[in-house]
């Protein structure tokens, strides 16, 4: 099958890889032109525009830093929609809010195009071992013709709905690890000032009620002090609270936690942290509590 994918970043790039490991052909598009050179010699065919990248693919992937370049490369005057192929199937496993997955899915109707809103959640390490969870909203028999391809970069693929289920279900995903985050932070500076050792809280209470996957991935990084954001950026988490408290606010849901954890990921991105890993949240409260870990 040809394949078409937009956006070679930190996630974008290895899912990329893994659909050309499976024997598949694809053209590639991204701002970037050395990742394009880079793909290209892995076996990836290059293009010049988004209109080049619909001409010679049955199934276009992205995968986007946010909702201002979604909106740019589906929606714009020589976006992806404009230059739809009628039956063209456009994946978009960006994190975004539902009112842009809405707007790129009535635009892929009006062109004879289907959409589906599948974004990713695991990480760049399973971004790369082809093990990400991937949650697809918008029209069944799409999902099940793109399901060969999906299982390719995930091994947690489900079809959750009509359009915008799956980026209301990942924007559920990003409120949790919004939170978790900012508590792991929380409990772990509360146990070490009070006398106990770091490591040893994380050993026990992650084998307790009070373990989460962010507590374990977070854990590490606050322990050993390595908050470069190698793998993951506080502005990301910063950005999809946003979504999330636009989500809230839209179906009219309360979410006190998510709220205070969006102000406390504000409150760091402005004191210059954005670009740290998430677990950097920390700092602050450090800072608060006179206290470090140690």
């Amino acid at each position: 099958m040809n394949i078409g994918f937009v956006g070679l970043g930190r996630m974008g790039l290895p899912m990329t890889k893994l659909l050309l490991a499976a024997g598949h052909t694809v053209y590639v598009n991204n701002r970037s032109q050395q990742k394009v050179r880079d793909m290209t010699e892995l076996g990836a065919i290059p293009t010049t525009s988004l209109k080049e990248i619909t001409e010679h693919t049955e199934v276009i992937m992205t995968c986007l830093p946010d909702v201002k370049t979604v909106e740019e490369i589906f929606l714009g005057n020589d976006g992806l929609i404009a230059n739809a192929q009628n039956g063209q199937i456009l994946i978009d496993h960006s994190t975004v809010g539902i009112k842009t997955t809405n707007l790129c899915a009535e635009g892929a109707e009006k062109a004879g195009a289907k959409f589906l809103d599948a974004p990713i959640s695991g990480g760049t390490e399973r971004a790369s071992d082809g093990t990400l969870t991937i949650m697809c909203g918008g029209d069944k028999e799409s999902f099940d013709t793109v399901l060969p391809l999906l299982d390719v970069m995930g091994q947690t693929v489900q079809h959750v709905g009509p359009t915008g289920s799956g980026t209301a279900v990942k924007l559920v995903n990003q409120l949790l690890v919004g939170i978790h985050s900012l508590a792991a932070a929380e409990a772990l500076l509360l146990g070490a000032k009070a006398g106990a050792d770091p490591q040893q809280i994380f050993d026990l209470v992650n084998t307790g009620w009070g373990q989460s996957f962010m507590l374990a991935r977070n854990s590490e990084v606050m322990i050993s002090r390595q908050f470069e954001g190698d793998r993951a950026q506080l502005r990301v988490i910063l950005k999809d609270l946003g979504l999330i408290k636009e989500l809230a606010d839209t179906v009219e849901s309360p979410t006190p936690l998510g709220n205070l954890t969006l102000q406390r990921f504000i409150e760091a991105a402005e004191s210059g942290l954005d670009e740290l890993d998430p677990s950097a949240i920390l700092l602050p409260l450090e800072d608060e509590s006179n206290f470090k870990l140690h």
